[in-house]
């Protein structure tokens, strides 16, 4: 009796070491033929251990001469990663010079085996929508009907003032469904996920689309995975962990507020789920929204290099929609009024929440920091004031409290500057808490309330009050805020980063595009800045335009690619020095991190940064293998200054 050829699986196996970043092949056992299939999970041994891994293919021949091992079992449900995010996920490992084994780990969610019993449900059908608002967009009538017919549209969406954003991408996902073509939709935080999913349900209707998060815990998560994973639903929409999310035929890809750290992943290889997202959507054939009510860099250069269109408001939309933007750029415009100065306003900011508060509507004050005063300093000789055990600067928590260091927690309560001797101190940084405290002394009577990271406000009720907030965590009012209040604004503009006035726009227009039309929004920044000039203007492609271009000038990302080196003292050198010189890299640095450690930058034109990350990963796996130091290697590095 013949017996049936041998078949032969690839397998990415479950291994951290970058010179294991290669698929090893794998005899599959007559009695496991039916069972394995590309996608599923097995169970193999590798160096006498027994591993998990996921196959990539099935062959009739294997490439290793060697003896192959078999695979020991299958696990359960059966195949759980699809042919298009298998590609997708070995592109990504290739972009961010990573281990495909890590790409697949953050693709693949933990199994649930009871969530596997659970019997499927039918698809619902989805209807397109009837109405929407993207009129009062350029290009944005166009971008939706394309979608609905099964194109590939690209946009960059700039969002005017008070937009509800989460119906927007509410009706392009319907759009894509009643195409019959899946959607995918990545926002930054679990907040913005949650209105996003009530949007999805107003628009879809119920049961048409799952959420994906690490917030919803493993099991719901795991439930939502297999509800995509078997078609039950088209619409998946979820933080950066659902950007590889497995969607059936997948139409469209939307990103919210890219600019938002949130959005790279903390694991390695550290993805951006816009770059994730970008790289799905010309494998997918799908159409592509990066939206926010501010603009990228990254976002701008999609536009010029002519990847995607740019989907700006409409003048008219604008004018309807936009606040009265003012600046306040220096100590004259401070308020005669006592009460004003007690309260760090000035005269316009004042008189702003005096009008919204007596219109019954809310008050929204940013504030750069948490905290009660994050920062003091000497009233005499304005030094810094440090904790002298560990030098670490010393914060205040409350009214009458001695200063607390920032870094090992000590209570200074007899501190005395280490340059003057003086014993007295003076507030560097205000921070929210301090700053509701010299609010509600300023607005007697009126209710302050304050959010931050730690106890976000969702929302607040209607009704005169003083929100008091950190960038990114500003409560939604129903009607909007009467006044948005930007102070302490030196606290963004200054930081020594890259993307330092970028950001701060981006935090900016968030909270003022939470301001209702008609209303005031005032920032304490001179207003001939160019980042100010924009937000007055409501025109982050300008902006995001400018910044590009002082970009390529200094040769700065994104027109650069960037990779950062860390690794013990010496040990980022001798790799660069190994890199082909045809790379054209040019090295920057070393910077000490720390005692023993150190970083160095690497650049290299754009067109360049694909082969720098292959040369890299490479080189990593070859170190590894003779057991050098290891040198970390990031790729898009965010801090590059």
């Amino acid at each position: 009796m013949d017996e049936s050829p041998a078949r032969y699986a690839a397998v990415c196996v479950d291994h951290p070491l970058p010179q294991l970043n290669q698929l090893f092949d794998y005899r599959i056992p007559a009695e496991l033929l039916d069972r394995v299939e590309p996608g599923c999970r097995v169970a193999v041994r590798f160096s006498n251990r027994r591993l998990k891994g996921t196959v990539l293919a099935v062959r009739d021949h294997a490439d290793f001469s060697g003896t192959i091992l078999p695979i020991l079992d299958v696990l359960p449900p059966g195949r759980v990663l699809t042919a298009e995010v298998a590609g997708l996920a070995q592109r990504i490992a290739d972009r961010y010079a990573g281990n495909l084994a890590d790409v697949l780990r953050l693709a693949l969610p933990e199994r649930k085996v009871r969530v596997e019993k659970e019997p499927p449900a039918e698809r619902l059908p989805v209807d397109p929508p009837t109405s929407t608002h993207w009129d009062r967009y350029n290009a944005g009538e166009a971008f939706l009907r394309a979608v609905r017919e099964g194109k590939a549209p690209r946009i960059v969406w700039s969002a005017l003032p008070g937009e509800d954003w989460t119906s927007r991408l509410a009706e392009a996902a319907a759009a894509a469904a009643a195409a019959g073509r899946g959607a995918l939709l990545v926002v930054p935080d679990q907040y913005d996920l949650e209105r996003l999913d009530r949007a999805l349900t107003a628009v879809l209707g119920p049961d048409r689309h799952v959420t994906l998060s690490n917030a919803m815990g493993p099991t719901p998560r795991y439930r939502s995975f297999l509800k995509a994973l078997r078609g039950e639903v088209r619409i998946v929409a979820g933080t950066q962990v659902a950007m590889f999310a497995p969607v059936d035929d997948l139409g469209l890809v939307a990103v919210w507020d890219d600019g938002d750290q949130n959005l790279v992943s903390l694991h390695a290889p550290h993805p951006h789920a816009r770059e994730v997202l970008l790289t799905r959507a010309e494998l997918a054939g799908a159409a592509c929204a990066v939206g926010g009510f501010a603009r990228t860099a990254q976002a701008q250069l999609l536009v010029e290099t002519g990847w995607a269109v740019s989907a700006a408001g409409r003048r008219d939309a604008l004018r309807a929609a936009a606040p009265r933007v003012v600046p306040i750029g220096d100590d004259a415009d401070l308020a005669i009024d006592p009460s004003s100065s007690t309260a760090r306003l000035p005269s316009v900011a004042w008189e702003a929440a005096r009008k919204a508060l007596g219109a019954d509507l809310p008050v929204l004050l940013q504030v750069p920091r948490r905290g009660y005063v994050p920062a003091v300093s000497c009233q005499r000789c304005r030094a810094r004031a440090l904790c002298p055990e560990c030098t670490g600067p010393l914060r205040l928590t409350g009214p009458r409290r001695p200063p607390v260091c920032t870094w090992c927690g000590r209570v200074d309560g007899s501190h005395r500057c280490a340059e003057c001797g003086s014993d007295r101190i003076r507030a560097v940084v205000i921070g929210a808490g301090r700053t509701a405290e010299e609010v509600a002394s300023a607005f007697p009577g009126v209710e302050v309330v304050e959010s931050n990271a730690s106890e976000r406000l969702d929302s607040v009720p209607e009704g005169a009050r003083v929100v008091v907030s950190t960038p990114g965590v500003e409560p939604v009012a129903p009607r909007g805020y009467g006044a948005v209040l930007l102070v302490d604004t030196w606290a963004q503009l200054t930081r020594a980063e890259l993307t330092a006035s970028e950001e701060a726009l981006r935090i900016w227009m968030n909270a003022v595009a939470l301001c209702a039309p008609g209303g005031t929004a005032v920032v304490t920044a001179d207003g001939g800045l160019p980042v100010v000039q924009a937000l007055i203007r409501w025109d982050a492609a300008w902006f995001a335009g400018q910044e590009l271009e002082d970009r390529a000038e200094l040769g700065f990302p994104p027109v650069m690619k960037f990779a950062a080196l860390t690794g013990p003292n010496g040990e980022p050198e001798k790799l660069a020095a190994d890199l082909p010189a045809d790379l054209g890299v040019e090295a920057i640095g070393p910077i000490p991190v720390d005692e023993r450690t150190e970083r160095l930058l690497l650049r290299v034109r754009r067109r360049d940064g694909a082969a720098l990350a292959g040369t890299l990963a490479r080189a990593t796996a070859e170190r590894a293998g003779a057991r050098a130091e290891q040198v970390r290697v990031q790729i898009d590095p965010r801090e590059i200054a």
